[in-house]
């Protein structure tokens, strides 16, 4: 591959990071990020988040010399579906786990191509194929942002040979959708939208189909994960200089994307459903919805009528504690809500993956109000469970704590309700001043091309400053104000739930005056 190419692929701010050799060392980095606020209560859930991550931490004997961060809970192990996108979370604390996450399922893929679905200390298992956020995306966002290009060129190897297993196994009826055949194949155990179906595929073997008519249904989620994986490859392969090929890819994932919207949307429902092996829908209103949305399956206009008929409807998803498995008036609903269930319950996985979609279609408003219930929820009862009742908070999964996504949910929300985001080109300072979290609050970490950057809550405002310099400060109102990665203001957006007067000022410029409308966008010059 070509270095120069790859650098200019990546941008500057990874240029350092391009050049350490020892990337992978096993030591996490030696400035983790850092908060504190004079909040007591959400103080102490926040750095017991961060003490159940690091006792999360573990070896499995599969690759015994990379970290990885396993589920927690009663779950003693890594899952494909959601252990590596959790770790992308937490990278900025461990690195070298966040590796292992994605180097872990490398070496354990079958030679045809075959992920494990898990892997815990008893071994990994192959019984279904158990994919929700995709590893080719959460792989090139890790190599994107380290500069890692050895992990680039397995990801790319490694999932090109999954994507090309899934055609051979997932898509017998010949509709080019991935077909789903067990519960686990989705991970949504105990979940009514596979009420009578198999646990897992016959013989431990995900190649097998268990016997049954209705049988192999085709799945807009496991599909929308394929869309996404190839929208993925699609970029890797342009980054690794292979442009006939990244074409390639584009091509297969447009074809997917049109084949789920043709295929297995309801226009009369405004949902997402299986289709059964008679051609029937499986009219069971699941968050199906939102892994969909997580990939951008749907257009702005789709979502728009999404958002309006199911996501953001207080009887269907969107009670006070979103978002519900099943929706709340779906006759499906699970009730009382047993342990471990996808019948009802809202997922700290479903929340923790709401960042992947709410920001994409303009909705950062209603994703404070989502991330400040379950902030609020954890507070009440910070033994990081998996799941709450979605209309009273209460968590409702047993005697099971330390589990991981809850946890990241509690450290990742208070970084995006209050606190600054990095992403690839950009730097999202989430300035919100009158929310609980920010009292007297702090939030600074080493962003990856290895500047300082610090938000800082005071009585003359907030300070945001980057590489030891004051770029703005807000003094009045709630705003997220974009930069890119050397400081220069792109962009504000309305983040609150109301319009608010926001007031930025500049070093060496008059104060600029704004009424920002919630999910409004005001952009700045170049």
């Amino acid at each position: 591959m070509n270095r120069r190419r790859f650098l200019k692929q990546f941008g500057a701010a990874t240029l350092a990071l391009a050049h350490r050799k020892a990337w992978a060392a096993a030591e996490p980095p030696s400035r983790p990020p850092a908060f504190c606020t004079a909040n007591a209560r959400w103080q102490s859930a926040y750095d017991a988040a961060l003490a159940v991550l690091a006792g999360n931490v573990r070896h499995l004997p599969q690759c015994p010399d990379d970290p990885v961060l396993i589920e927690g809970a009663q779950y003693n192990g890594i899952w494909m579906e959601c252990g590596p996108h959790e770790s992308l979370v937490y990278r900025k604390f461990r690195p070298d786990a966040a590796r292992g996450c994605h180097r872990i399922f490398f070496n354990a893929q079958h030679p045809d191509g075959q992920f494990p679905a898990s892997i815990r200390t008893t071994g990994a298992g192959y019984g279904q194929i158990q994919m929700v956020v995709p590893l080719a995306s959460t792989a090139w966002e890790l190599a994107r942002a380290t500069g890692d290009e050895s992990l680039l060129h397995a990801a790319y190897a490694a999932c090109s040979r999954w994507d090309n297993w899934l055609v051979r196994y997932r898509n017998h009826r010949g509709t080019g959708l991935v077909e789903g055949v067990c519960t686990y194949d989705a991970g949504t155990d105990n979940s009514p939208r596979w009420a009578g179906m198999p646990n897992r595929c016959p013989d431990g073997d995900a190649r097998q189909y268990p016997s049954d008519p209705t049988l192999p249904r085709l799945c807009p989620d496991l599909s929308a994960t394929s869309y996404g994986a190839r929208v993925a490859l699609s970029q890797m392969a342009k980054a690794l200089g292979r442009d006939s090929e990244s074409d390639q890819w584009a091509e297969k994932a447009g074809t997917l994307r049109r084949a789920i919207l043709s295929q297995l949307y309801s226009p009369e429902d405004a949902a997402f459903y299986d289709r059964d092996a008679q051609g029937r829908f499986v009219r069971v209103r699941s968050e199906i919805i939102t892994r969909v949305c997580s990939e951008h399956v749907p257009d702005q206009k789709l979502f728009d009528e999404l958002w309006r008929r199911q996501i953001h409807l207080p009887t269907a998803f969107w009670p006070d504690f979103p978002i519900p498995s099943v929706a709340l008036d779906d006759p499906h609903f699970v009730r009382p809500i047993p342990h471990n269930s996808w019948g009802g319950a809202s997922q700290a996985l479903t929340a923790l993956r709401t960042s992947r979609w709410f920001d994409h279609y303009g909705r950062p408003s209603e994703h404070g109000h989502l991330m400040s219930r379950w902030c609020e929820a954890i507070q009440r009862d910070p033994t990081f469970r998996q799941q709450i009742d979605p209309l009273s908070g209460v968590f409702t999964d047993g005697d099971n704590p330390a589990y991981s996504p809850c946890a990241l949910v509690m450290y990742d929300f208070t970084w995006r309700l209050a606190g600054i985001v990095e992403h690839s080109t950009s730097i999202d300072w989430n300035v919100h001043p009158e929310h609980p979290v920010a009292q007297s609050a702090r939030f600074a970490l080493t962003t990856d091309g290895g500047s300082e950057a610090a938000l800082s809550y005071g009585p003359q405002g907030v300070s945001l400053q980057l590489a030891g310099r004051e770029i703005a400060v807000v003094k009045i109102g709630a705003a997220r104000v974009t930069t890119d990665n050397s400081g220069r203001i792109r962009q504000l957006t309305g983040i609150s739930q109301t319009a608010e007067r926001v007031v930025v000022k500049q070093h060496n410029r008059e104060p600029m005056h704004f009424l920002l409308n919630p999910n409004q966008v005001v952009a700045f010059e170049k």
